[in-house]
């Protein structure tokens, strides 16, 4: 996955915001203040860790050579992954999506109420987006 999609997957989400608190090298993607993911955007490959459950850590670091345990980071439950193309977007994005899924269990129920209207914000502000750029296209 090249570097521009991987950044609009991961903004995409919901209450995604990105930060740099570790300087310029290291993107990091909060949702409400949590990391979910990390990314060495100027390596090459580009870097990405994400928060695993930690068998499942165990089992993807055994099965693929480019996941290693995170870096500078609880090796129990962070992957960082080398994206070589030796893992399928499907499944990389499958580990975005579950990072993202342990974070978000791990708020409190309030903070969970929070994101879900976030979530229905967002969901409601594309498609508002969607109806104006379709119109647009319509008349031109």
């Amino acid at each position: 996955m090249e570097f521009d999609d991987l950044n609009s997957f991961l903004l995409e989400k919901p209450g995604s915001k990105l930060e740099q608190p570790f300087g310029s090298e290291v993107l990091v993607y909060k949702v409400l203040g949590k990391m979910y993911a990390l990314v060495s955007w100027q390596a090459q490959p580009l870097l990405i860790s994400l928060k695993c459950d930690p068998q499942q850590a165990l089992e993807l670091r055994k099965r693929c050579p480019s996941i290693k345990p995170g870096y500078h980071l609880n090796k129990m439950h962070w992957n960082t992954v080398t994206l070589d193309n030796s893992i399928p977007d499907n499944e990389l994005i499958a580990m975005i999506n579950e990072s993202f899924r342990l974070v978000v269990a791990s708020m409190p129920k309030r903070l969970v109420r929070t994101l879900a209207e976030i979530a229905g914000k967002e969901k409601t502000q594309k498609k508002e987006e969607a109806g104006k750029n379709g119109s647009q296209t319509n008349l031109s």
